[in-house]
């Protein structure tokens, strides 16, 4: 089964922004409406920050029950288990987003424990709907008070997608760097043993 290599992908469930903020961070033109499963396989895009660069992936919204099958279900899912890290993507317009978050989480928990293990950027977006604005506080509050670090964006608007971007970025070399330095095997140094002299 072919599956998708990105260094980073966007989770989230329907309409939080996925596609905007792809279009928004690179090059890439997926396709943006306003009903559930605008997209519907894992649209690629190449983020740059400063001299350096990234795969971004967007990867298909999920449901509740994703991982029993539900609506794009296993398309979703199985394109995140090759992603490094995840930006998860909540609407700041939802009722509650920190149980967004939740919810999503427990769907990948559910397929696979250890897609949850993955480092992610949490972050809500819409901040740019006068709704949204008025309730952040609200909102920080709550993540704040889960222990769980949140960013803000307007996917729409670009505000907060470069420092987003570069957030993602730094993550991906401290990822990167705790991997090389798993690599490197002390070296083995053997101390002969004076050989025992005969009287």
């Amino acid at each position: 089964e072919l599956r998708l290599i990105a260094d980073v992908g966007i989770i989230g469930y329907p309409n939080v922004g996925k596609s905007t903020l792809l279009s928004v961070a690179s090059a890439a033109k997926p396709k943006v409406a306003s009903y559930p499963f605008t997209t519907i396989e894992p649209i690629l895009g190449v983020v740059e920050v400063g001299q350096k660069s990234f795969v971004l992936a967007e990867i298909p919204g999920l449901i509740d029950g994703a991982h029993l099958g539900r609506g794009l279900g296993h398309d979703f899912l199985r394109h995140i288990v090759r992603t490094k890290i995840l930006i998860h993507l909540i609407d700041g317009n939802s009722a509650s987003p920190a149980e967004d978050m939740i919810r999503v989480n427990t769907e990948l928990t559910l397929f696979d424990a250890a897609l949850v293990q993955k480092p992610q950027l949490v972050v809500v977006n819409k901040v740019d709907l006068p709704q949204v604005r008025a309730r952040l506080p609200q909102i920080k509050d709550v993540f704040s008070s889960a222990g769980t670090p949140v960013l803000f964006v307007s996917a729409a608007g670009g505000e907060g997608v470069c420092e987003l971007m570069a957030e993602a970025l730094k993550m991906l070399n401290q990822l990167a760097a705790k991997v090389e330095s798993g690599k490197k095997i002390p070296k083995k140094v053997f101390h002969p043993q004076p050989r025992s002299v005969g009287v």
